[in-house]
């Protein structure tokens, strides 16, 4: 019985750990989109300013198989809050997975993947 009671609340003490360490993350990358031959992306940095460098490697998906179509990148400087970064693309009509990461003093700081529909 005494396992019963214990294991609810590490459980709880465990999940409670995970979204105090979550809110320490710095920098992270939200929505991606494309129009007019560019690509935007939303990254939120809690510190800044600082500088970084973005890659992005893009997939076309066709007939449920995913192949490189390009890699798109370059240096960053971001400002403490949300940024927008711009780069020009060049990514025609059809379903992509684009691999987003960001790099600051020579270490990832954080990946996502994201899927959009141009």
């Amino acid at each position: 019985m005494n396992a019963r009671v214990s294991r609810p609340v590490a459980t709880t003490s465990v999940l409670i750990l995970v979204l105090l360490v979550c809110g320490c993350i710095s920098v992270s990358v939200g929505d991606v989109s494309y129009g007019n031959g560019t690509l935007a992306i939303r990254v939120t940095d809690n510190t800044g300013p600082s500088d970084g460098y973005i890659q992005v490697t893009v997939y076309r998906i066709q007939d449920l198989h995913q192949q490189e179509f390009t890699v798109i990148e370059g240096p960053v400087i971001l400002n403490k809050g949300e940024n927008t970064i711009f780069f020009p693309a060049q990514i025609g009509s059809g379903q992509y997975k684009l691999y987003v990461y960001l790099i600051q003093n020579g270490e990832r700081k954080t990946a996502v993947i994201r899927d959009i529909v141009v």
